[in-house]
């Protein structure tokens, strides 16, 4: 894949807004709440699959290579033995989902756009609560059914994933008329 100056800009932009979205952030339990998954919606939403899931590549491997750009300021190989390890995964896969859906076809519609953000949000969960159940059981030992994990996990961010996804949504919609960045 050959890239623009301006995509490559726009796909280290989103990667720095993913990090500052970790600096935001409210520790709670194994999962802190963060501003992370708005920034990994929009960059699909904005950027389009291939872009999108490049910028969150590029934000886990600049975070596995050792800058704290992870929440809680951290970062390094040490993290994919954290619980929530399995989120910054699935970031990877969400924004290439959000991307995909949003632009099935050549104009975005709203449906569209919601409903990639909705399955954005689900593959996040998809990739990180059976990582968070293999390192709190398999590796940690603590014996947490699968029930604990997703409460866990789950339930107690549902409420603000739902709230970033609405948010990332209405930006999006506001703003694909204008901005056309996406290369498909």
């Amino acid at each position: 894949m050959k890239l623009t100056i301006r995509q490559m800009t726009l796909v280290a932009m989103f990667a720095a807004l993913t990090s500052i979205g970790a600096f935001i952030s409210i520790p709670l339990g194994e999962v802190p709440i963060t501003m992370q998954t708005l920034f990994v919606l929009l960059s699909g939403l904005i950027l389009g699959p291939k872009l999108g899931g490049l910028s969150q590549l590029i934000y886990l491997i600049l975070g596995l290579i050792g800058l704290p750009i992870f929440a809680g300021f951290t970062g390094g190989l040490q993290t994919v033995m954290k619980p929530s390890f399995g989120f910054l995964i699935g970031f990877v896969f969400a924004a290439y989902l959000v991307g995909k859906i949003a632009y099935l076809k050549k104009e975005s519609s709203a449906l569209h756009i919601w409903l990639a953000s909705l399955g954005g949000t689900i593959v996040t969960y998809l990739f990180g609560l059976p990582y968070m159940y293999y390192i709190l059981n398999i590796v940690l030992g603590k014996g947490l059914s699968f029930s604990a994990v997703f409460n866990m996990g789950c339930l107690l961010f549902l409420p603000g994933d739902i709230l970033k996804l609405i948010v990332a949504s209405l930006v999006a919609i506001k703003s694909l008329p204008v901005i056309k960045i996406v290369d498909n």
